[in-house]
Formats: structure tokens, C-alpha cells, sequence
């Protein structure tokens, strides 16, 4: 059977799949887990109402797994969500009813937003509450108490004003974020417009980009104070850099960009030059061997935490306060270094905005991304932008491999397998049935591991592109792939962030980085952006079957299937070198 015939008894399998209108699409447990049937005929509703203030945590087969948690309850308040409409959903979709006990403690959780404020008083930062015996047992936490001056009142004390997001940080720990309301200074004013008017147009903001930036900007009922900290959250392609950019020309003010890698920093710079009445002269690059800090400045995470040796200072961190800078971009915000939060805790009274595709941080760090870059003020659904047409539809797959010597993989010791799982030389065999299937599309082979990508370049006769990749030879290459000269590029997971390939229509997942959700979103966005005529990208991420990589396959793909996503299984037959059996995975 071919390749093709397979993948299309896969979709009939699909019409298969049993009614379950008798059954509630939610079952909520008492504990504040949420489990989500992925056959029920209202699923995608149900999943795309709970994903607003739950995470998916796991997804044994068609049985998702939702967890209700005090952070994911704070970001949908903040993103204008009720506690009641999330027991309206718990209701909904649980069969009419919710455990009262749940109920009670997402209405707790929600009803502590508000409850602590940050404000200016008398040129004086203070920290407030609605219950003075509130505010009592809080400053009696030494952390707390650390980052407080003076008592103010019965329901208000005196805060240092650098310690304004220590402060922030150690009250989420205890429970309670802070809602700040203390204002942002405006930072060296800046003339810059947008290039949407006129014969020179360049730019007219979707409405999508256009609502963010108004969420970001948040007047609010005194606009002395301006909105000022959060991120916004939008898949890969649905154009992010528009954004920031739009809301650094409504703030018109000095603003520090930063972003994963230099490739981010030219494609930042590329795109103020084109979108914006801003000069060459008012840009600045900060990386690799350039040091320019001009009105806009673009540098790389990378360089503010390079030092010498372990006990160096961060030398580069000085780049914080170079200029009087009015916003802060944190592109890529979940990948947000420590040395970049405690610098972030100590610039509170200036905005601050961050760009991602997901909130999810592999290191658990999210409470440090809300208290200190603020809580998520825009979330946009993949699937309602897919729909409009402003990002592609993404068809994801699963294909199993088995191993050429399955022995040897027992005997070896845990690290040892995972390599040998990763670089099964059978997944070459796929790579190349896929190649032929997508052929003439723009097709990008991704890996983890520079032996196997080695290997594949070689074996595929198409170039690779690695960190050890000459900038200049780079730059050749995704040129030569975005005009279409170069139909293959293998490449590693320099990738996975800031490449401008709008025409990649596949993508062949061989390795990745472990059970990174991040890492797999990331290579998805990769191949959204919005193509002419047939609007349609291929995902293929190749995992060897009965191994711990298929473990860590079931992790990756839970924050796109939390998306709406859904990953079909198939599984390759190495020896008639066909997929031998499939089924829809999620």
C-alpha cells in the first residue's frame, strides 16, 4: 500500500470513532483535574473553553487530562475571564454540574485578583490591600517584609522602590498577585509612525494585531497611567514583530528589543525600516560584534548573559540602562534567561511587553514571567486563526519506526537509548518516502542530533544548516529557499525560533530536545504561515516505536493538541519500507 492510499484510510478511520452525545464531554474531579474525552462529539468546544483556565498535563490516548491551577485561573482573569464563566464551562461540558468543591476554590482563587495593589502615593510606592489583616499576615513573611519601608495605615505600607518586583515575585509565592497599578514613567520621547497611511503604506494592522496592542496599551480610567506589562500569546506567523512594532509606535518612545538570535535581530531591523518612518541611524544591533545602543536597540538574550567564567559579571546587563528606555520587548518570552528576570525585577517602572507563541517554559518558570513581565493580556486560539485563513492549516503526524536491532537497544544503558532512538538510520528511509510524497514543496528535515543531520544532508543531497553555520552562508541559503531555488533544507534546532521561511509548506521532525512542548510549537510554527492557492502544511515528527522517544512524543504534542490539533499514528514498515498500520492518534 502506498504512502498516500494509507494516510487516506487513515481520515476514513476517522468516521469511525463512536458517539458519545450520552455522555458529558468533561468529567471534573475533585482535586481540580479536568478529564476531556477526545471522541465526544463536543470536544473541540469543551477544549477550547477549558484551555482559557486550565493546562493539559497528559493525554493517554483519547482521555486528556486538564489541571486547574491557581496561575492558569490568574492569567484568564487577567485575560477578562469570570469566575463564573469558568464554572459555566466546568457545567457546560461536566454534564450540568461541577464538584462544589472545585467550584469554591477556582471562585477563591479568582476572587484573590484584586486584592493587593501596587500605587503611587505622594511620589511614594505602595503596596495596599482590601483587608488590613490580609496585608498583616503578608508583611509578616521575611521575604515579604524584606522589599517593605514603612506602614502606611492599617491597609497600606511603604515600598522600596527598587525592590517593586521581588515584591511581586514573593506575594505570587504566597498566593496573592498583585495587581500594579503604580504606573510607568515615559522614557526618551521618540517620533515614530507607522507606514499605514498614504502612497508609502506598508503596513495595515490585522484585527487580531490591532485588539492586541489595544489590550497591551490599556488606558484605563486615568490615562496618566497607561497600560504597560503583559504578553500577548499568538501562534508562529500570525505576525508578532507587527505587534511590537505597532506598539512602539503608539508609545513613541526609546525602546530595547530583545530576541533569541542574531538572525531575530536583522529580521527586527529589517521590519522597523520597512513598517516605520524610523531611520537606519535610529537602530541599533546589538550582538555578535556589534555594540550599538541607538533610540531603538535590538540585542539577543545570548549576549546580556555572556561572561568569561562563572563568576564574571553580566557585563552586557549594563545595556538596561544605557538609554532612559520607555518599553522593553521580550521576544520569545518562554525562553526568558534567569539573568534576564532578576535584571527585569529591578526595571519594573518601565512597560514591558512579551511575544510567544506559548507560555509554556520547560523550567516551570511561568509565575516568574507573570509577576515580573506581567500576566498574559492576549491569547489568540491557532485554530481561529487557521480558520480566517491567516495561518495555514497544519495536518500533524505521528509515523512509527521500529528499530533495526531492537536487542541492542535493551542492553543499552538509558542514555544510550535515547540516542539510538533518536538516530534510527529507518527514519532516513521515511524521510525519503515523505520527500516523495511533497514533491516540489518546500520542505524543511529537522533534527536534534548533528551526526544524523550529517548524515541525512548527505544521503538527501541537500544543504545544512547548523549553529556552526558561517552567518553569511546562512543567510545564502534561507535566501535561495525563500525564492524557491532550494526545495530542502536540513536543519538543526537553530531553527526552532526567528526564521523567516514563509513558504515552508513541510516539515520532518527526526530528533527533537526530549518532551520540549515549546520546542514542537515552535516547529509547527515554522511551516504556518499563510500560502497562496492551497492554504494546507504537513507536520511529520518520526519516532521510534516502543522506545522512550515515543514517551517523550506524547509530552511534545500536548500544547498543540491543547490547540485543537490532532496527531494521526502511523506506523512504518521498515522491511516493505510502507506504513503498515494507522490510526488517528488524538
Amino acid at each position: 500500500m502506498t504512502l498516500d492510499a494509507q494516510f487516506r484510510r487513515t481520515q476514513e478511520a476517522a468516521h469511525d470513532r463512536p458517539s458519545h452525545t450520552a455522555y458529558p464531554a468533561l468529567i471534573v474531579q475533585s482535586d481540580c483535574t479536568v478529564l476531556l474525552d477526545g471522541r465526544h462529539p463536543e470536544q473541540e468546544a469543551a477544549a477550547d473553553a477549558l484551555s482559557r483556565f486550565a493546562d493539559l498535563i497528559k493525554r493517554p490516548g483519547d482521555l486528556h487530562t486538564y489541571r486547574i491551577s491557581p496561575l492558569s485561573v490568574w492569567n484568564a482573569r487577567a485575560a477578562g475571564w469570570t469566575a463564573e464563566q469558568m464554572c459555566d464551562t466546568l457545567r457546560r461540558y461536566g454534564g450540568g454540574r461541577a464538584p462544589e468543591r472545585v467550584a469554591a476554590q477556582l471562585t477563591e482563587w479568582a476572587g484573590r485578583c484584586g486584592r493587593l495593589s501596587l500605587e503611587q502615593r505622594d511620589d511614594e510606592l505602595c503596596l495596599t490591600a482590601d483587608d488590613p489583616q490580609l496585608l498583616e499576615a503578608l508583611a509578616g513573611q521575611a521575604a515579604v517584609r524584606a522589599a517593605l519601608a514603612e506602614r502606611r495605615g492599617a491597609s497600606a505600607w511603604a515600598v522600596q522602590p527598587a525592590e517593586r518586583g521581588r515584591l511581586k515575585q514573593e506575594l505570587l509565592r504566597c498566593g496573592y498577585p498583585v495587581q500594579d497599578r503604580a504606573g510607568y514613567h515615559e522614557g526618551e520621547a521618540l517620533s515614530v509612525q507607522l507606514r499605514d497611511r498614504g502612497a508609502d503604506a506598508r503596513v495595515a494592522l490585522r484585527a487580531y494585531q490591532a485588539a492586541a496592542v489595544d489590550t497591551f496599551y490599556r488606558p484605563g480610567d486615568d490615562p496618566q497611567l497607561g497600560g504597560g506589562s503583559g504578553v500577548l500569546v499568538l501562534p508562529c506567523g500570525a505576525g508578532k514583530t507587527v505587534i511590537g512594532i505597532a506598539a512602539l509606535a503608539r508609545l513613541g518612545c526609546a525602546t530595547l528589543i530583545l530576541t533569541s538570535n542574531v538572525t531575530s535581530v536583522k529580521q527586527w531591523k529589517e521590519e522597523l525600516l520597512d513598517k516605520t518612518t524610523l531611520e537606519e541611524a535610529q537602530i541599533g544591533q546589538y550582538a555578535g560584534t556589534r555594540k550599538q545602543v541607538r533610540p531603538v536597540t535590538i540585542a539577543t538574550y545570548q549576549i546580556l548573559t555572556h561572561r568569561s567564567t562563572s563568576d564574571q559579571h553580566y557585563r552586557h546587563m549594563g545595556l538596561f540602562h544605557e538609554r532612559d528606555w520607555g518599553l522593553i520587548i521580550y521576544d520569545e518570552v518562554h525562553l526568558l534567561p534567569a539573568p534576564v528576570f532578576r535584571m527585569t525585577a529591578e526595571i519594573q517602572a518601565t512597560r514591558r511587553m512579551g511575544l510567544t507563541a506559548t507560555l509554556v517554559r520547560e523550567d516551570g518558570r511561568e509565575r516568574d514571567v507573570f509577576s515580573l513581565i506581567g500576566p498574559k493580556r492576549y491569547d489568540m486560539p491557532w485554530k481561529a486563526l487557521e480558520r480566517d485563513g491567516w495561518i495555514a492549516e497544519a495536518l500533524c503526524t505521528e509515523l512509527r519506526v521500529l528499530l533495526p536491532d531492537p536487542q541492542r537497544y535493551e542492553e543499552a544503558d538509558a542514555r544510550a537509548r535515547l540516542r539510538l532512538a533518536y538516530e534510527n538510520p529507518h527514519k532516513a528511509e521515511v524521510v525519503q518516502a515523505l520527500l516523495e510524497r511533497h514533491a516540489g514543496l518546500p520542505t524543511l528535515v529537522i533534527g536534534q542530533y548533528l551526526n544524523q543531520l550529517r548524515l541525512l544532508a548527505g544521503q538527501l543531497d541537500a544543504p545544512l544548516l547548523t549553529g556552526q553555520t558561517r552567518h553569511d552562508e546562512r543567510e545564502r541559503l534561507l535566501a535561495a529557499f525563500r525564492r524557491g531555488e532550494q526545495r530542502i533544507l536540513i536543519v538543526s534546532k537553530v531553527a526552532n525560533f526567528a526564521v523567516n521561511l514563509p513558504d515552508a509548506a513541510v516539515a520532518i521532525q527526526v530528533s527533537g530536545s526530549f518532551g520540549s512542548r515549546q520546542e514542537e510549537a515552535q516547529r509547527i510554527g515554522r511551516i504556518l504561515r499563510p500560502k497562496r492557492g492551497d492554504n494546507r502544511a504537513w507536520f511529520y515528527s518520526l519516532v521510534s516505536e516502543a522506545t522512550r522517544e515515543a514517551e517523550f512524543a506524547r509530552r511534545r504534542q500536548l500544547f498543540m493538541i491543547e490547540q485543537g490539533y490532532r496527531y494521526e499514528l502511523v506506523r512504518w514498515d521498515a522491511a516493505a519500507a510502507a506504513p503498515s498500520e494507522s490510526r488517528p492518534a488524538t
